[in-house]
């Protein structure tokens, strides 16, 4: 029976409420493409199917231990490299280790805050769509930068970047607010990355490992 359970689970996930309006969509033009064609409603019906997981938001369950970093995001870790924070926080003359996440188009995109924190300040940039696997990425494309204050005066910057294909960085968090571990702070919407800036901290990943937002362990302190 339990593993019955398991498997609906994972088959039929939770959705993020950004996904609603894009499942209507999919599922409507994919009832107009059975009409013209069997094989077009095949493949809108995978197209559906894709949308669908795309948006899932699965719980997930944190450390919640203030001496640790959880990944902000699901994926691909691309670049680990020491450079300098960002200019939008003048914080461009201070050293921090930047972890590039990247989130392919069958990850899930629902971003998460790395420690328990409050938000001191955010910059939204609008840009360009560059791939978003290239280190120009971080400067160039569509991003939205969230500093993250700890009680023990740590600064953490998470910086959600639109990708090549995504088109709107959804933010769910606002400044002032302080979130838990773990905690949703939104998604961005098919294909995009997540850098996470940090200092004071030890490094705990590597190169071309596989993260899970909320849940794989990033940095110590």
């Amino acid at each position: 029976m339990k593993v019955g359970t398991q498997i609906i689970d994972a088959v039929f996930q939770k959705i993020h409420n950004e996904g609603y309006k894009f499942i209507a969509i999919s599922i409507l033009v994919t009832f107009i493409l059975l009409l013209i064609s069997k094989f077009l409603g095949f493949i809108g019906i995978l197209i559906t199917i894709w949308v669908y997981y795309f948006f899932r938001d699965p719980d997930r369950v944190s450390i919640d231990d203030q001496d640790y970093l959880v990944s902000p995001a699901d994926g691909l870790i691309t670049q680990i490299v020491e450079t300098n924070g960002p200019k939008e926080f003048s914080l461009e003359n201070k050293k921090f280790t930047r972890v590039s996440i990247f989130m392919s188009v069958f990850k899930c995109h629902v971003n998460r805050s790395p420690v328990l924190a409050t938000i001191e300040d955010m910059f939204y940039i609008p840009g360009k769509f560059l791939n978003a696997t290239l280190d120009k990425a971080s400067e160039d494309n569509e991003r939205n930068l969230i500093k993250f204050k700890t009680n023990s005066g740590n600064e953490i910057i998470v910086v959600q970047i639109a990708g090549l294909i995504a088109r709107r960085i959804i933010c769910e968090c606002s400044k002032s607010q302080t979130l838990q571990q773990g905690e949703k702070i939104g998604m961005i919407r098919f294909g995009s990355r997540v850098d996470i800036y940090f200092n004071n901290y030890k490094n705990l990943v590597k190169q071309n490992q596989t993260t899970v937002a909320g849940e794989t362990l990033i940095a110590k302190k």
